[in-house]
């Protein structure tokens, strides 16, 4: 099954997300197939982007039958809103 989760990037004690579309059987941080955006939750400024999602795109991949991960779908959620 495909699903649109996060892949972990950053330091130790400064976590980074890459929001990706992958196979649901790769590892967390292995192969995917498409990056569509990042979330970064720990922002220092309000200079600094919090969250960027390419929205066409996860349309696209929610048409083609991909499953976001619970925590994907609260931030879209959080994004529709804002």
């Amino acid at each position: 099954m495909v699903t649109i989760r996060l892949s972990r990037g950053g330091s130790k004690k400064r976590p980074f997300y890459h929001i990706v579309v992958t196979d649901s059987r790769n590892r967390r941080d292995g192969r995917y197939l498409e990056r569509l955006g990042f979330f970064n939750p720990v922002t220092r400024s309000d200079n600094e982007t919090r969250l960027s999602i390419k929205q066409d795109r996860v349309d696209h991949w929610v048409k083609l039958g991909a499953q976001p991960s619970e925590r994907v779908a609260k931030l879209l959620k959080d994004q529709a809103a804002a």
